[in-house]
């Protein structure tokens, strides 16, 4: 199915195809409705959002995260909020409905852990919207698969180097989900990523029935240290992103827009079209747990954090808070040639910012 969505206050057209997850977007429109080709800078309303069902990691305990080589951003393996109440997410889509896209459902754990996971999957589905999730795959169930694969647009399985992980990869490409792998890129996992790339070999049997690799930056936030942020002057980033940029294989890679900075300086036949950067506070929102929106799930400390009880999705987004985060993005590096493409990069955490000139 394919939903139309206008944008009359920023003047331009989204067509969204729900079971592909592709979404063409008009540039701004003049008084004559033609394209100018000027990329808008914000929507009216968020495209979407990441919603943190889990306010716990039932695993924490278990050192996953760790164990795997990857440091929880969100710390949870020490936070121990309750997970988001039925009710407060049915509030999220009752405002969204007919204005967002898709939800990517997660917080601290695992979403398909919820404990009303399934009644969470069908009223997305009901009001319209696409709901997506990220996973562990640790004790994933038959029917945390069949209900993946019913209601979903995509699944994605942390790449946490264990049995159980190449278990859940197999067990959603065996049911026909979309499925990607999350990998978190550091200083610690480059080698890997580089390895896994000249190899195109991921299941290690040489069957690729994957959708796409997602490579996702390492931030020095909650558990992450900022000793495993990359170095733009280490040569294996300029290696890791020569290979993305001959990449061959029989499945895709993504970036988070986090990357976008690197893509630009390191990969110049990547076509500028097929990226975006930061869509924080533009294009997407967080929500926490306990019902605070903020511009992205990065912002731990709140510092850009709008009360739902306080205020609506709509208010927190058009309000003062959200515009200061936008205020960032529109104003960083004035002078820089690449300037439409990546916006300066985090403006919440400058030190991934993968650019030699920082202006």
């Amino acid at each position: 199915m394919q939903i139309v969505y206008i944008d009359k206050k920023y003047r331009f057209v989204e067509i969204f195809d729900q079971r592909s997850g592709i979404n063409i977007q008009s540039g701004i429109l003049d008084e004559n409705g033609r394209d100018t080709g000027i990329n808008p800078f914000q929507r009216s309303y968020p495209r979407l959002i990441d919603v943190g069902i889990m306010g716990h990691c039932i695993h924490g305990k278990y050192g996953l995260c760790v164990k795997s080589g990857v440091q929880c951003y969100q710390s949870g393996a020490s936070e121990t909020q309750p997970n988001m109440l039925l009710s407060d997410y049915q509030s999220i889509i009752d405002q969204s409905a007919g204005k967002l896209q898709s939800v990517a459902l997660g917080g601290r754990g695992d979403p398909n852990k919820h404990e009303r996971f399934q009644e969470i999957l069908e009223y997305t589905v009901d009001h319209n919207i696409v709901p997506n999730y990220t996973t562990s795959g640790l004790n994933l169930t038959h029917e945390e698969v069949y209900q993946t694969a019913l209601h979903c647009g995509a699944v994605a399985v942390s790449w946490y180097r264990s049995p159980y992980t190449l278990s859940a990869l197999d067990a959603f490409c065996s049911a026909g989900v979309t499925t990607n792998i999350h990998y978190v890129l550091s200083r610690s996992s480059i080698d890997e990523a580089i390895q896994r790339l000249e190899s195109n070999n991921w299941f290690g049997d040489g069957r690729n029935r994957i959708n796409a690799v997602i490579f996702l930056l390492h931030k020095p936030v909650g558990q992450g240290s900022s000793s495993e942020v990359l170095d733009i002057n280490d040569p294996r980033v300029s290696r890791f992103f020569s290979l993305v940029e001959n990449h061959a294989g029989d499945y895709q890679l993504g970036f988070d827009s986090c990357s976008i900075p690197a893509i630009v300086n390191f990969s110049s036949s990547i076509n500028p079209d097929s990226i975006d950067t930061c869509e924080g506070a533009r294009f997407s929102m967080y929500i926490t747990p306990d019902m605070f929106a903020t511009p992205c799930s990065f912002d731990q400390n709140l510092d850009y954090a709008v009360s739902l009880r306080v205020f609506d999705i709509e208010e927190a987004w058009n309000g003062p808070t959200f515009e200061s985060f936008r205020g960032k993005l529109r104003t960083s590096c004035p002078s820089c040639s690449n300037r439409s493409l990546c916006m300066g990069g985090c403006p919440l955490q400058p030190s991934i910012v993968l650019c030699g000139d920082k202006k």
